[in-house]
């Protein structure tokens, strides 16, 4: 039997040289997948810690990061070196469907930060009212928002439910208008009652000039007339000037001499028009049980 050891030869050498920059392809490959994936694992719990989100958290995510990526990585590997990848990566997406459906909603908070950043609706520090919590912003976080209620309370709020409903920033505009009605008394001259309190509003501490507070005569009840009192001021001044508003209201009046409006019931009796014998023959006169003996 002859053999052409020229042709195996060729035939042997092309084979190893194939495989050869196959093997150094998947070396290459494998080189710059890995240290594209410490970069990324890295870049994100970078990210993760200044958002001040737990460790456990950060490394768990990372951890998941590394493994999802060294399973792309392997992947592509045995592609390059002729394995057929179809199922694996069915497979892959497969997972990924699964896991992206079980964290949907921790997806939907991570968007709706992206959101958040990006929009600005409010800032950190600022006084607003977002998904029926109002407080001021402690933190803008990858998936929740902190706040800091007025009784000093630590509220952890979603960020998607905050960015699907309506948000109030208190901090933006220079001013808010302060709403409080006041009772007067029936004997009591609601136009003489507003020109007292429109002098008097703006001694109240903290009370901005411009505009002016308002005062008018709101409606009538039967208590007697009722003012509407409307100082403006800064946010960060709104309860103060609340209560000392409601304080210089009661001290104007009460310099002023009007009675502390009271409620009034009015009984009326009505007067009977006929004698019970003239009344119709379809009206029973009223029956009166007889007393025992």
């Amino acid at each position: 039997m002859h053999y052409d050891f020229r042709a195996i030869t060729q035939t042997a050498l092309t084979i190893i040289t194939s495989l050869g920059l196959k093997i150094i392809g998947g070396c290459i490959l494998f080189y710059i997948g890995r240290t594209l994936i410490r970069l990324a694992s890295t870049l994100m719990e970078k990210a993760l810690n200044s958002q001040k989100i737990d460790k456990t958290l950060v490394s768990y995510a990372g951890t998941s990061l590394t493994v999802l990526l060294n399973i792309i990585l392997s992947i592509a590997l045995l592609g390059l070196f002729g394995v057929e990848t179809t199922s694996f990566a069915a497979l892959l997406a497969g997972v990924g469907l699964a896991i992206g459906a079980a964290w949907s909603g921790l997806l939907g908070n991570f968007a709706a930060g992206v959101f958040l950043v990006v929009l600005r609706p409010f800032h950190v520090g600022d006084h607003i009212h977002a998904a029926g919590v109002t407080g001021h912003v402690d933190s803008i976080g990858l998936f929740v928002t902190t706040l800091h209620t007025s009784d000093n309370i630590l509220m952890h709020i979603g960020n998607n439910k905050i960015f699907s409903e309506n948000i109030q920033n208190f901090t933006t505009n220079p001013y808010r208008r302060i709403e409080i009605d006041a009772q007067l008394d029936k004997s009591v001259d609601p136009l003489a009652a507003r020109e007292l309190l429109l002098a008097a509003l703006p001694k109240v501490p903290n009370v901005l000039p411009t505009p002016k507070p308002v005062v008018e005569l709101l409606k009538f009840t039967s208590d007697g007339p009722v003012l509407t009192v409307r100082p403006f001021c800064h946010d960060r001044h709104y309860w103060q000037v609340y209560f000392d508003t409601n304080k210089a209201i009661w001290q104007t009046f009460h310099t002023a001499g009007y009675p502390w409006p009271e409620p009034t019931l009015v009984f009326r009796a009505l007067e009977q028009s006929r004698p019970l014998d003239t009344m119709p023959s379809w009206i029973d006169p009223p029956s009166h049980p007889k007393l025992p003996d």
